[in-house]
């Protein structure tokens, strides 16, 4: 296939997945803003203002770069896992299947829906935040890559989890049992510097800690693990699960009735 004819295939994609969730924005775009609003407001001001500093800032400024990666990773996920699995459902996806598109190709234009869905929201709720406190930007090259890379390592799971589901019920399990639990345990309205040595080194086992301090350092300059770390892991994480993708694309699994 031409890279003439891939980038079309890959820009209708995109403006089709993109157009899909503004048509909808009342659904997509405001309720997690407003969850994390309620999140500002109840965390943040009352009980934040009991809190004392944490590394020289504010219970507020802690937690607001942990609450718009939380809005990045939920809207990412549910933008691709619902969008792909009605795909499904309704057999369009076998429209694409029987294109010259490569499979590759396929992935990026799904993925890149869930993207700017989670970086729309995950600024949308960093805007709101200039509300309740104010914030200062460190390294602005981790705020921006870390956000970027969380966007699509969600976006590529969303795509796996809707590979794998059979029904609409299977859409919801991993959110509710996996993906919810590791985001609120992953440091969000905690460092886990105050925690005893053995919860500690469990919380090092989630993943999304390194997400979410890898974020708040660019803001704040402070991690409770290696930036570098961070890093590393999501590109790791990320490679993984592009080439599960790919190989259950190529084999057709979770696609073919």
């Amino acid at each position: 296939m031409e890279s003439r004819k891939i980038f079309i295939a890959f820009s209708t994609m995109v403006r089709n997945e993109v157009s899909r969730f503004l048509r909808i924005w009342m659904q997509t775009l405001i309720p997690p803003v407003i969850t994390t609003v309620l999140y500002y407001v109840i965390f943040g001001s009352f009980i934040g203002s009991q809190i004392a500093p944490i590394h020289g800032f504010s219970y507020m400024q802690f937690i607001v770069p942990g609450l718009v990666m939380m809005a990045v990773i939920t809207s990412s996920f549910s933008n691709v896992v619902g969008s792909f699995y009605f795909s499904k459902f309704q057999r369009s996806i076998e429209e694409l299947l029987v294109s010259p598109m490569p499979f590759w190709v396929l992935i990026a234009g799904y993925i890149t829906g869930g993207v700017v869905r989670g970086l729309l929201v995950g600024t949308i709720t960093l805007l709101v935040s200039l509300f309740f406190t104010h914030l200062v930007v460190s390294n602005i090259f981790f705020v921006l890559s870390f956000i970027l890379l969380t966007a699509i390592l969600f976006s590529l799971a969303g795509l796996l989890n809707g590979l794998y589901a059979k029904n609409f019920d299977g859409i919801s399990i991993f959110p509710t049992f996996v993906l919810t639990p590791l985001t609120y345990l992953g440091g969000i309205f905690y460092s886990i510097a105050a925690l005893p040595p053995f919860w500690q080194s469990m919380s090092k086992l989630n993943p999304i800690l390194y997400m979410i301090n890898g974020f708040r350092y660019g803001f704040l300059g402070f991690s409770d693990v290696s930036v570098a770390v961070s890093f590393w892991i999501l590109v790791v994480c990320i490679s993984v699960l592009f080439g599960i993708n790919w190989h259950l694309f190529r084999k057709g699994y979770g696609l073919r009735s």
